[in-house]
């Protein structure tokens, strides 16, 4: 595929053009999406496509998935969300970020394909980032792919992409106030990205979303696996296990990605990993299998980091709702630490008032919460603070509350909010 690059001259063009469409701006529904595809001529693609579905665990399911398929030989493509220093970290080839001038061709060519369908109105931040992904791991030759959903299910933009399997990794109650506010009408959002006579495997769920699921598949006459029946990790014994297409037994293998919670996204990233490879033809390979397990991380989950001048080591993590900060709480108690300080912000959007009991217990130590310049769905600092407690204070932003823990002994907790995340590593990157 070729595209002109006359709309971005270059990356900065581009990068000005997509902050001109806001990060947080939101317009559900596949049908731009769709016309958007339809222009690039992808209504089908030329790979392998899997998307990934939920509330948490999506990026590093979707991570481990890629690295399961790339480890047997596959060009791979991966599309996450957010990034936390370039947008390019969104969009992933092998493992590595796609270059600049192959970007701003993949621009033009959407920009391109929506003039000439004649869309009224403009693709949103998220809807280009994602039909950019779609045409760039075409053009470099990609033979599988993963896509992390945004938000939901029916109306996010990597639904209206011509999939091959959906993986469902824990639904729980987060964006209620747009796809909510009950779990069971979360799950029916997320359900919406069922294929129609496809597959789909899920992971453990609450029984209500399990149900929602179950309903909704029987009705579009998808065949859903449970992750249980195909494959499984048991952290214990560090084992991996393909029980289809052909039981592989894949013994010592430690999880680069930390926490006890990793295990189920792991296990359904293997079963995930088992009907891609029965529908390639591949043969699964113990080494291979091995290898990406071991070696596939992500930043931002459970993520240690030391930096150059603070005495404390930073541990960062993405929880940014209730279920997460429950796993981040059980993690640490399984790791044994017992963070000195925390770091910790929340966005508006987010139900703060379930969180906030949680967030405050995760460390005996002192709170301290940055202002987010320049993020709209950032809540006030001293309103947070408001709400944790004595132990918590106000901060002007990220680099003050880098200032404020870096004499502290021991492990600095930074969670809440993977913009706060971003900040921090755009602040002073490892």
């Amino acid at each position: 595929m070729t595209a002109s690059t006359s709309d971005f001259p270059d990356f900065a063009a581009f990068a000005a053009y997509l902050d001109s469409l806001g990060l947080f701006h939101m317009d559900l529904g596949p049908g731009r999406m769709r016309a958007a595809l339809a222009g690039l001529r992808l209504e089908s693609l030329p790979h392998l496509a899997a998307q990934v579905v939920g509330t948490n665990g999506k990026g590093s399911t979707a991570a481990l998935l890629a690295g399961l398929l790339a480890a047997h030989g596959l060009p791979t493509g991966l599309y996450l969300s957010p990034h936390f220093v370039s947008v390019r970290e969104r969009i992933l080839l092998g493992g590595k970020m796609i270059s600049e001038e192959d970007w701003t061709r993949a621009a033009s060519a959407v920009q391109a394909a929506v003039a000439g369908r004649g869309l009224d109105g403009r693709l949103t931040y998220f809807e280009l980032l994602t039909a950019m992904a779609a045409w760039l791991f075409a053009d470099l030759g990609a033979e599988a792919a993963v896509y992390e959903a945004g938000l939901g299910g029916a109306g996010d933009a990597t639904t209206a992409l011509p999939r091959d399997l959906t993986l469902f990794t824990p639904m729980g109650l987060d964006h209620a106030s747009v796809i909510g506010p009950t779990l069971a009408d979360i799950a029916l959002d997320k359900a919406g990205a069922l294929i129609p006579s496809g597959q789909a495997v899920t992971g453990p769920q609450p029984a209500e979303a399990a149900a929602v699921l179950r309903r909704e598949a029987l009705a579009r006459g998808t065949r859903l696996f449970d992750a249980a029946e195909l494959a499984a990790y048991d952290p214990s014994s560090r084992q991996a296990t393909l029980l289809f297409p052909k039981r592989l037994d894949v013994p010592d293998v430690k999880l680069k990605l930390a926490g006890p919670h990793q295990a189920q996204n792991a296990a359904l990233a293997l079963a995930g990993f088992a009907l891609c490879a029965e529908a390639m033809g591949i043969a699964p390979d113990s080494e291979a299998v091995r290898r990406a397990l071991a070696e596939t991380f992500l930043p931002g989950r459970l993520h240690l980091l030391r930096l150059p001048g603070m005495a404390p080591a930073l541990l960062l993590d993405s929880a940014h709702n209730l279920p997460a900060l429950t796993a981040l709480e059980t993690a640490l108690k399984a790791l044994l630490v017992s963070p000195t300080a925390l770091i910790f912000t929340c966005l508006a959007d987010k139900d703060f008032e379930a969180m906030a009991s949680m967030a405050a217990r995760l460390t005996t130590g002192p709170i301290y919460v940055p202002e987010l310049p320049g993020v709209s769905r950032a809540r006030p600092a001293a309103e947070v603070a408001a709400r944790l407690g004595k132990r918590a204070m106000a901060v002007a932003g990220p680099r003050e509350a880098l200032e404020a823990v870096e004499k502290l002994d021991g492990t600095v907790l930074v969670c809440g909010s993977m913009y706060l995340l971003a900040a921090l590593f755009a602040d002073r990157p490892n």
